[in-house]
């Protein structure tokens, strides 16, 4: 049990282990430097998945977490968007949140300060009623998350659809972006998808402060815009980059992470490209199948990382392919074609380890942000394949901007095709174009040792944050073990 007088804070993440990754390793860095106590508050539709419970297993004692009783979504559609069910979640948690204030406040154990994420501030309304101080941890980058901060102004001003617009959108100190490289809920406006993107955008301003998972070296313009004081803009803290210095995500199949490892032993420094999409990125089989003949002409070595493709009910492959095994799905004699060159892993690799070894040279990835911040800590230079979500801005991102990855595809046909996969490889892992860009890299590297270094920009936000934390009203920092509330 903590001293009474240690600080404590709440956090509340969405579903899924990808918003949990990043907050994680923000929990551990108030625990480790700040001597914070953290409660992990986890709303959900279902049970904490086996991801969850080996990540929080994990954690040091002073992190600890509660599950609320799961809601119920069954009166929505099965259409409905993934922002609409996270939503949602938070929502309909609020009974249960309050319940869990109340009974800490009766045993003064409430938390000074509660940290939600993009898609969590309907949990401020209880925060509120507890006088608890409300924050956003944005897990994304400073060009999303001005983009958000302009939605309801822009929501207001414009009559048509965000991918009709025939001009890009130009946000202080952001690069222009078109409309179809918003989001997935910005490409359909009467979608309650982007109703709930809109109601969380809305209550941005609510929150005492946001914390942004990104770095000056990064997004100088986009993070000096945001820090400019604005009526209804809280203050911005730049406190990144927060990865995950383990495995980027827990490793639930069973597969030997080693493999990957001792394979990258046997080959030459900076050869080999490593390709994945991420936890929830899927192919359909068509393009699953141009990657692998693109990656195999492109004669350089890999690491693929595959998964079954999507939509496999509806695909001619569905009769004859086995719907577990993603190895079925692959072009006959591939494994044989690119033996000893490339190395194909089912579901789950130990990303982090890979991305940090010498002998890898690119990541081909979906632009998701907890990948692009590994690569950049890295230094390893990217082709950007976006799938879903932000991803197609984050790629934009990179690919104009900070010029540390090459495009996969720009046409508006988004397959990409075998000659694509052999062009956009070749020219990231050999010739000039490739060299410039790994140089780029290097320097953002660097840079990013350099904000999280004790004197640097992102150690000394965080510490401005925790020292207005810990001037909050003084709570027990009690632990609580690991239940349902």
């Amino acid at each position: 049990m903590a001293d009474a007088n240690t600080p404590h804070i709440a956090i509340i993440p969405s579903p899924g282990v990808g918003h949990l990754i990043p907050l994680v390793e923000f929990a551990k860095r108030l625990v480790d430097h700040h001597r914070f106590t953290v409660t992990f508050i986890f709303p959900g539709e279902s049970s904490p998945s086996s991801s969850q419970i080996s990540i929080l297993n994990s954690l040091p004692s002073s992190i600890a977490s509660v599950f609320l009783h799961p809601v119920d979504l069954s009166d929505l559609p099965s259409t409905a968007g993934i922002e609409t069910r996270i939503s949602l979640t938070v929502t309909r948690s609020n009974p249960a949140l309050r319940e869990l204030f109340g009974s800490l406040s009766a045993k003064k154990r409430l938390p000074a300060v509660l940290v939600v994420d993009l898609f969590g501030t309907d949990a401020f309304d209880v925060a509120s009623e507890f006088h608890v101080s409300p924050y956003i941890f944005y897990p994304s980058n400073a060009n999303v998350l001005s983009f958000l901060l302009h939605l309801p102004k822009l929501d207001e001003t414009l009559s048509c659809e965000f991918k009709d617009m025939t001009e890009p959108i130009k946000i202080p100190g952001c690069v222009p972006v078109t409309g179809k490289d918003l989001s997935d809920p910005c490409q359909e406006r009467s979608d309650d998808a982007y109703k709930w993107l809109l109601h969380n955008a809305k209550r941005f301003k609510e929150a005492d402060g946001i914390l942004l998972n990104s770095f000056l070296d990064l997004e100088p313009n986009a993070i000096k815009a945001l820090q400019e004081p604005a009526p209804d803009k809280p203050p911005v803290y730049p406190i990144g980059p927060l990865v995950n210095a383990g495995s980027s995500c827990v490793n639930v199949n069973g597969n030997d992470e080693n493999e990957c490892l001792n394979w990258l032993d046997n080959q030459p420094p900076g050869s080999v490209l490593y390709v994945s999409f991420g936890s929830g990125g899927t192919l359909t089989c068509e393009q699953l199948s141009e990657l692998a003949l693109g990656l195999a002409e492109s004669g350089k070595r890999f690491i693929w990382v595959i998964r079954s493709p999507s939509g496999i009910a509806n695909s001619s492959f569905f009769n004859s392919h086995s719907q577990t095994d993603p190895l079925t799905f692959l072009p006959p004699g591939f494994l044989d074609r690119t033996k000893g060159k490339g190395l194909v892993v089912p579901f789950w690799a130990p990303q982090a380890q890979i991305l940090a070894h010498p002998s890898t040279g690119g990541f081909l990835t979906h632009c998701g942000w907890n990948s692009t911040l590994e690569s950049i800590v890295n230094g390893v230079p990217m082709i950007a394949w976006p799938l879903y979500a932000e991803q197609k801005t984050n790629a934009l991102l990179l690919v104009e901007d900070v010029r540390v990855a090459l495009r996969a595809k720009n046409s508006e046909d988004m397959f990409v095709r075998k000659e694509d996969v052999v062009r956009v490889v070749k020219r990231l892992m050999e010739g000039e174009e490739g060299k410039a860009i790994r140089n780029k890299m290097k320097e953002l590297k660097e840079g990013a040792v350099r904000v999280l270094r004790e004197d640097g920009l992102s150690t000394k936000a965080l510490t401005e944050v925790s020292l207005k934390w810990k001037s909050q009203p003084a709570r027990s920092g009690t632990r609580y073990d690991l239940h349902y509330m």
